[in-house]
This record gives C-alpha cells, sequence and structure tokens, in this order.
C-alpha cells in the first residue's frame, strides 16, 4: 500500500480545505439577508444558502470560464438574491461581495500544517481564484505561508473541476520540479471540484473532509488518503516518518 510519504509534492485546493470558504461566503452574504424587508432571509439554513450560492456558482463558472473569480462573484451576487427573493442588490454591494475572499478565514489548523508538510514536500496551489485574490488570502489569512507554485484558474483559464486545470499542473510541476504525475497527491475538501477530476487524470487524492462541509460534496466518494483537517494528515505524515526511521535504526 503507498504511503504519504513515498510522494514528492501536495497540490492543494484553497478556499474549502485551507480557507472557510463556507463561513466566508456566509459572513459575506450577511447585508444582502439583512436586505430582505420581512427578516425572514437571516433565518434561513446554512446548507440552503451554500446550495443556492453553489449552484450560481458553477453555472456561472461553465458560462463565463475566463472571467476572474473576483468578478465572477460580483455577477453572481444579484442571482443569489434574486434565487433568494431579496431585492437586487447595488453594484458597489455585488463589487463588495466579489472582493470578500481575501478576508475568509484560513482554518485554525491550516497555517502550521502547511509549515510542517512545507519541510518535506513541494508546496503548490491549484486554485479557483485569480491571482490577485490569492495574493491577498496568502499575505493574510495565510500569514505568508511560502508556496513553491501558484496557478490560478485565471493562469489557466478554466474552473476546476476542468480537467484542463489539472494536466497544466502537470505540466507544470514537470517541466518546473521533474515531479512526475505519479509523484502528486491533490490534498482537497471538495469531491466535485478535487477528487472526481484528479481520479479521471491518474492522479492520488487526500481527502481533506472538514467535518460539516455543505460545498463541493458528492455521493460518491473517491480518495485514497482520508484525513478530517489538514493538521491530521501533517501527523499521519510525521507518523511515518518516525515508523521509517525506527526500522532503519533496528536495521
Amino acid at each position: 500500500m503507498a504511503r504519504l510519504t513515498d510522494y514528492r509534492l501536495l497540490t492543494f485546493d484553497v478556499y474549502g480545505t485551507l480557507i472557510d470558504w463556507e463561513t466566508g461566503v456566509l459572513t459575506a452574504l450577511q447585508p444582502l439577508l439583512a436586505s430582505d424587508p420581512t427578516g425572514a432571509a437571516t433565518n434561513l439554513p446554512k446548507s440552503h444558502l451554500l446550495g443556492v450560492f453553489h449552484e450560481c456558482e458553477a453555472a456561472q463558472q461553465a458560462r463565463t470560464p475566463n472571467l476572474k473569480y473576483a468578478d465572477l462573484l460580483t455577477a453572481i451576487h444579484p442571482q443569489v438574491a434574486a434565487k433568494l427573493g431579496l431585492p437586487t442588490p447595488s453594484e458597489a454591494a455585488s463589487a463588495a461581495f466579489g472582493a470578500s475572499v481575501a478576508s475568509w478565514p484560513a482554518f485554525p489548523d491550516t497555517v502550521q500544517a502547511l509549515r510542517r508538510l512545507g519541510a518535506r514536500y513541494k508546496l503548490v496551489v491549484l486554485s479557483n481564484v485569480d491571482r490577485e485574490s490569492f495574493a491577498g488570502t496568502n499575505s493574510g489569512p495565510l500569514q505568508g505561508v511560502r508556496f513553491d507554485l501558484v496557478i490560478t484558474a485565471q493562469d489557466v483559464g478554466s474552473y476546476k473541476p476542468a480537467l484542463a486545470n489539472f494536466e497544466h499542473m502537470l505540466r507544470e510541476v514537470k517541466g518546473r520540479f521533474g515531479v512526475e504525475r505519479e509523484e502528486v497527491v491533490q490534498t482537497a475538501q471538495s469531491q466535485f471540484h478535487d477528487h472526481h477530476p484528479a481520479n479521471k487524470v491518474g492522479i492520488k487524492s487526500s481527502w481533506i473532509v472538514r467535518p460539516g462541509a455543505v460545498m463541493g460534496n458528492l455521493a460518491e466518494e473517491v480518495w485514497d488518503w482520508k484525513f478530517d483537517t489538514l493538521g491530521d494528515m501533517a501527523d499521519a505524515v510525521d507518523a511515518e516518518v518516525e515508523v521509517t526511521a525506527a526500522s532503519r535504526s533496528r536495521s
């Protein structure tokens, strides 16, 4: 059975895996929900709000694969309002929603786990956002964690789960680092955006479940390793290293 320590490079989904995008989205939606004259929208279930958001986001990504993510969020803000039966937001309100990405919080375990994993692996971002939004996240919630390569939807011209994003990443890591497909582990929460397409292109994947997550779930779950948090994955890597060291000392 393959071990995590047999691999050289980890590719990360960011929003949902490293960043708590569900909390970020819900927080950014609060001004829109508060605009409901009946006050009922503020009591809508999280699952319903995120379901509407995901539906609008995925449809817009399919229609406009070249649209920068911040602009895509701006575009779907009034669509979300319409589906929820809320007043049409102002252009300024929609632009503020689109610009909210850099303020979405990191999960508590993320930064330390990345630093631990970075001591052993090349760390590569494969994200559906744009370069500017990710730069804000990296300098803010991710506290300047160093990634060896950052690939965004803006760089590729399409959004995951498009296989083109994964093939683009594979070409880049082979050209830059000499890392082959068989040495890569896609590390992500979303089955829809990451695990299913990674499986289709022959990449092993580590499922960071983030218990309670709503977006990106599918009835069929595919993965090679499964952990609740990225911190748990870092612990598992450290445990493998310790076992290997102990085995070598005995021999």
